[in-house]
Parts: structure tokens; C-alpha cells; sequence
């Protein structure tokens, strides 16, 4: 292990010990579990929480409410910012459109989805309303950076369509795709959870969340969210996983080959 790597682990564990330092202080010094429990009897409910049978259920559905979104976020971001990057007039047709989803405060676009939808549904559209301008404004952003000289040199050997497309305009364009779908995942994962706070579906993180806090269960609380942030945290290992994957094959392929 590189000496600058091992000191930055040491840097972060004495971090991490360091916050829960003081949040056991702060936890003493206030002596009132309902305002702020000690981490130990926060784990205790973690360990709880492992054991409760439907947890599964809330797990999955919230990341299916997560997933959905994030998939129709990356492909109408993708598409529409590839057509905006590309064409002036579309750009100026989905400009309001795109700061009025960024301008509207999250509480109120879930309030009004609440009006319009069912609560498990309103998480989705929540969500994709808050992702959707990130990813849209990165791939456009992205169609406008693509190097001229490149477009020059295809021009120059008469490439066709296809061979733009897969070997010019895909390439160019992945730095800002990428870019665009981990913003938007991350997003993705904090509306979903906080929508399920405020329509309480039947099943969801947040829902359980909102019921903990009614019951005035603080150390349940901050157990479902210690939850909500290791599933935020795995979503987005997973997903830097699957885009390292096409490298780790083209590695093992060139390592069998030699």
C-alpha cells in the first residue's frame, strides 16, 4: 500500500473516531435520549432493525422507487440533452422548463405531486423533476465541448453517421454522462427517502423514518438514517463499479493474451 494512501486511511479513521467522540460527549452532556441517544443505543437499534422481518421490504422498495426514477432521469437527460446540445431551438423550448425544475423547492414539487399522485408514486416523480435538469444540462454541456479539430478531422475522411457517432460523438460525450448520472443518483436517493417522509407509503426508508419520529424513537431515527446512508453509499459503489467493469474486462482480456 502507497505511504500517502495508508496516511489518508489514518486521517480518515481519526475523523471518524473523532465525530463519534463527539457525539457520545454531546450525548452525555445532554442526558436526554429523546433529543440526542448515545451512539452505542443508536447501533442497539440498528441491530433491532436488522432483525425486523419486513426490513427487506422497505429496503426494496425504496430502491425500486430510486431505480425507476434514476433510469427515466438518464435516458430523457441523456436524449433531450444530446438534441438541445444540437439544435438551438429545442434548447430554447426546454430552457424554462429546466429552470423551473431547478428553481422549485423540493418541498414544494412533493407537496403538489402528493395533489396529483398516489403517495408511492410521488417519490418517483419527485425525484426525476430534481435529477432530470443535472443530467439534461451535463450532456448538453457535454454535446457543446466536443472538440471542433475532431469534427474537422471526421469531416476530412468522410466518416458516415455511424462511425461519428461510435467513434467521435460516444466518446466525447461519456465524461459528461457519467458526470450527469452519478449528480443525479445521489439526488435521486435524498428526495426518494425525504417524498416517503411526507406521503408516508405503506412501505419505504422513509416511511419508517416519519413513524419513528411520531413515536419520538430518536435512536430509531438515526438508525433508519445510518440505513438510508449505507444504501446511498452501496448505490453509488455499485454504480462506479459497473463503469470501471468495461476496463477490468479489457485488463483480464490483454492479461490472457500475453
Amino acid at each position: 500500500m502507497p505511504r500517502s494512501t495508508f496516511r489518508t486511511k489514518i486521517v480518515t479513521v481519526i475523523t471518524i473516531c473523532l465525530l463519534l467522540g463527539l457525539w457520545h460527549l454531546g450525548s452525555m452532556l445532554l442526558d436526554a435520549a429523546v433529543i440526542l441517544p448515545t451512539p452505542h443505543s443508536t447501533l442497539v437499534s440498528v441491530w433491532k432493525l436488522l432483525q425486523y422481518k419486513p426490513l427487506s421490504l422497505h429496503l426494496l422498495t425504496t430502491i425500486g422507487r430510486a431505480l425507476q426514477s434514476f433510469l427515466i432521469i438518464i435516458i430523457l437527460g441523456g436524449i433531450l440533452g444530446v438534441a438541445a446540445g444540437y439544435n438551438k431551438l429545442v434548447a430554447a423550448a426546454l430552457q424554462p422548463v429546466v429552470v423551473l425544475f431547478k428553481a422549485t423547492p423540493v418541498m414544494s414539487i412533493i407537496l403538489l405531486a402528493f395533489i396529483w399522485f398516489t403517495s408511492g408514486t410521488v417519490p418517483i416523480f419527485s425525484a426525476f423533476l430534481m435529477g432530470f435538469p443535472v443530467m439534461f444540462v451535463q450532456v448538453e454541456q457535454g454535446v457543446h465541448q466536443i472538440s471542433s479539430q475532431l469534427l474537422e478531422m471526421a469531416t476530412m475522411y468522410r466518416f458516415s453517421q455511424k462511425e461519428r457517432l461510435v467513434h467521435l460523438v460516444i466518446p466525447s460525450l461519456a465524461p459528461s454522462f457519467i458526470t450527469g448520472a452519478k449528480a443525479s443518483l445521489s439526488m435521486v436517493w435524498k428526495v426518494v427517502i425525504a417524498a416517503e417522509v411526507l406521503t408516508v407509503p405503506r412501505y419505504g426508508v422513509g416511511s419508517r423514518l416519519h413513524l419513528a419520529q411520531i413515536n419520538l424513537e430518536t435512536a430509531e431515527v438515526l438508525a433508519w438514517t445510518l440505513i438510508a446512508i449505507l444504501l446511498t453509499a452501496a448505490g453509488d459503489l455499485i454504480f462506479l463499479a459497473l463503469l470501471r467493469l468495461p476496463q477490468r474486462i479489457r485488463q483480464l482480456k490483454i492479461k490472457e493474451a500475453v
